[in-house]
């Protein structure tokens, strides 16, 4: 073979085998920098929000959910947990936000400790009350008054989770009232509601931590007893609490969490739905989303 022609054979095969390490280095390369592109935007699409198991907080988060899925086009994990898990969750990162966070002063004790490591973006409904409740037919109207009728409550108060900041606020309320010969019995929102429906039809008296909203004042005729000593405090408001960083990694979440605002009447009417008509959460939020599109337009306007 001619000389030339070996040169010339020579000179592609370095060609092709500078084209195909070039092809190499360049696959290597854009794998490389792929793989943790990809982990990152799985992170990014999924928001976690973390609650208390309360008919008032299962229904903000389980909207909140429908209008990041459907409107954000995110994937949105809730999960349920006691109220200092909830707080400590959101400080350390683990979760994205909260909508349940009581303030001033019913969770101010749990605020105050990791104040510094979260985002409050302010309230996302306002005019919560708090206190002590029993039926319309029960002849007291203060907590002065109850330590001389504790027989007739059968010596207890019909509590919550025993560590939500309404449970606090009721064993100041003993100490302040004297009432010493009640128990206040812990439970969750399910045994408090379950012993209203028994003592309601039995017409016999009861007396329990109650809140507004809470769709327990639509089924049942409750009063809230006076609080001369001011223990439970003015009215409250529900704040939306999200983890520090959330406003870079998802700016439209955050954007939405930020602007969501709702009135007692639009909660207690998620409440109503999933309690008494046998929707499920999902369902009734999904639901009321569907039924307040311009509410919800306002939410996720950028």
């Amino acid at each position: 073979m001619p000389c030339f022609l070996i040169n010339k054979l020579k000179y592609l095969y370095s060609l092709l085998t500078i084209f195909l390490t070039c092809i190499v280095l360049l696959v290597t390369a854009c794998t490389e920098k792929e793989t943790p592109l990809v982990k990152t935007q799985e992170e990014v699409e999924t928001v976690k929000i973390v609650y208390v198991d309360w008919v008032s907080e299962i229904a903000s988060a389980h909207v909140a959910r429908v209008v990041i899925e459907e409107r954000l086009g995110y994937k949105c994990e809730l999960l349920s947990v006691t109220a200092v898990s909830m707080w400590e969750s959101v400080a350390a990162g683990d979760q994205d936000a909260m909508l349940g966070a009581w303030l001033p002063s019913l969770q101010e004790s749990y605020y105050n400790s990791v104040f510094d490591q979260v985002d409050n973006l302010g309230p996302n409904l306002e005019g919560v009350e708090m206190g002590l409740v029993v039926p319309a037919y029960v002849p007291i109207d203060s907590i002065a008054e109850l330590e001389d009728y504790a027989g007739e409550f059968d010596y207890r108060i019909i509590g919550i989770d025993p560590e939500a900041g309404l449970m606090g606020s009721t064993e100041r309320a003993m100490s302040a009232y004297a009432l010493d010969d009640f128990e206040l019995v812990s439970g969750s929102d399910l045994t408090m509601t379950s012993a209203l429906e028994i003592a309601f039809e039995e017409e016999r008296w009861v007396l329990a931590t109650g809140w507004t909203p809470h769709w327990k004042f639509a089924r049942w005729d409750l009063k809230y007893l006076d609080d001369p000593e001011n223990i439970y405090g003015a009215s409250e408001h529900i704040a939306t609490i999200v983890r520090k960083g959330l406003d870079e990694d998802m700016p439209e979440v955050y954007s939405f969490l930020d602007k969501f605002y709702w009135t007692a009447e639009d909660m207690g009417q998620v409440m109503l739905w999933f309690r008494e008509e046998g929707m499920s959460a999902e369902e009734a939020a999904g639901r009321w989303v569907a039924e307040n599109s311009e509410l919800v337009d306002q939410w996720v306007a950028e």
